[in-house]
């Protein structure tokens, strides 16, 4: 049943005898009392019910003063399967706050992403693990808030939790190269190198998952990379965005974004998967984030000799850099020389990136896939400006030279042209 896009839906449940009255008259609107649930309404009402087509069990269930309505098709009629929609109006307006607080919080988490990186400029680590732990704090007590009440279940902590492990390795990897990188690259240039993520993700889901991808988002993630190469690598050596900078950094944010695209395709994998063991409940998607959150914090945890050992640092001095990273973080000691701005710009970083990311988790609840990515995208030629200006703690600035401007451009269009709804009718193709 072909239903207005612009209303959110969620599926329930109502539970009627065979014998009901209600699916056996055809005249007269009856009245029952339905209690529904979703992420945004509760409530437990008397609902208009006007039997659409009784061969095919089709009804439709209406409430005027909440302006709710819900459509259900059931083969049997013993159980009605309830299609859940709320007002356009009410929705679009909710929509709309969301994706302007979401908008405004990825462009706040990429201009903070940099300025908490100056302070830590010798300490990416530090931070990387004290963002991560952040991020399992906030998932691990909201998993034991839903499981205490009833919402996650005892099969769903016992999805096996060795792709969590794969899970978060990669996402620490991902997390240490990019800040690492980060702190060595010009503002601008990493929500455009940041962009990358696409082109891994589209790549590993068609290997790994046997995605078959249309054509406009081939072509979408293949002016995605145009423009990545034009913005960072065309012009003079005098104009390059990344003139006088090694070519191991942007590398290395390339790398991270493969790390980070291939994490979030296993746990793609691990919806569908999870699917099919818990006999068509979907897994809750706090288990999956706490479960991989906690094992990238036990990863980057274990990475720090290595690490280290890579800036020089031997095993045995170790505990001074973390002595000196926290005395940096959070500015106080003798040696915090080059740590202007901490703690005041990590901390502000790590609240920002927590809350864009449940705001855009809350954004995909309440509308859709596109309409997050949507937001995301429109935050990227925002950022690339905000950070070539001269800001606090980076006086400077940077100049945005023609190619750049033009690689940016080509590189935002690729991305609106892949996130154009798929027309095509084969239901195998994304």
């Amino acid at each position: 049943m072909a239903i207005p896009s612009s209303y959110s839906y969620l599926s329930a449940a109502l539970s009627l005898p065979s014998t009901s009255p209600f699916l056996t008259k055809l005249t007269a609107t009856k009245t029952l009392t339905i209690n529904l649930q979703n992420p945004r309404h509760h409530h437990q009402q008397q609902f208009n019910i006007h039997i659409r087509h009784a061969a095919h069990n089709f009804f439709k269930f209406t409430h005027k003063n909440t302006r709710t309505r819900l459509n259900c098709a059931s083969p049997d009629p013993g159980e009605l399967n309830l299609t859940h929609s709320t007002s356009t109006s009410d929705n679009n307006k909710l929509i709309l706050i969301c994706s302007a607080i979401t908008i405004a919080l990825a462009i706040s988490n990429r201009v903070l992403y940099k300025l908490a990186l100056v302070p830590m400029k010798e300490y990416p680590f530090f931070l990387a693990q004290i963002n991560t732990f952040g991020y399992v704090i906030i998932y691990v007590s909201v998993l034991y808030i839903r499981y205490s009440a009833g919402i996650v279940t005892n099969e769903m902590m016992a999805i096996p939790k060795f792709r969590f492990v794969i899970i978060g390795f990669l996402e620490a990897l991902g997390v240490v190269a990019g800040m690492s990188s980060g702190a060595m690259l010009p503002g601008p240039a990493i929500p455009v190198l940041n962009q990358t993520f696409l082109l891994w993700q589209l790549a590993f889901s068609t290997i790994l998952l046997g995605r078959r991808y249309s054509l406009n988002k081939i072509a979408g993630c293949l002016l995605v990379a145009v423009g990545v190469v034009i913005a960072v690598t065309s012009g003079s050596d005098s104009g390059q965005m990344l003139s006088g900078i090694g070519v191991m950094w942007p590398l290395l944010m390339v790398a991270s974004s493969a790390f980070q695209a291939g994490a979030s395709i296993l746990k793609e994998s691990v919806f569908i998967d999870a699917t099919k063991r818990l006999k068509g409940k979907l897994l809750d998607i706090f288990v999956v984030n706490s479960f991989g959150s906690g094992f990238q914090a036990l990863f980057v945890l274990l990475c720090l000799p290595l690490l280290s050992n890579l800036k020089g640092i031997p095993f045995s001095q170790l505990h001074l850099y973390i002595m000196s990273g926290a005395g940096c973080f959070f500015n106080i000691g003798t040696n915090t020389t080059g740590c202007d701005g901490a703690p005041l710009l990590p901390l502000l970083y790590i609240i920002t990136n927590i809350a864009f990311n449940i705001s855009l988790l809350n954004l995909v609840k309440i509308s859709s896939a596109v309409v997050s990515s949507l937001a995301v995208l429109l935050s990227v030629p925002l950022s690339i400006y905000i950070l070539a200006l001269p800001l606090p703690y980076l006086p400077e600035g940077v100049t945005l030279s023609p190619f750049f401007l033009w690689g940016s451009a080509v590189l935002v269009m690729g991305l609106i042209l892949y996130n154009i709804p798929n027309l095509s009718r084969n239901s195998d193709t994304l």
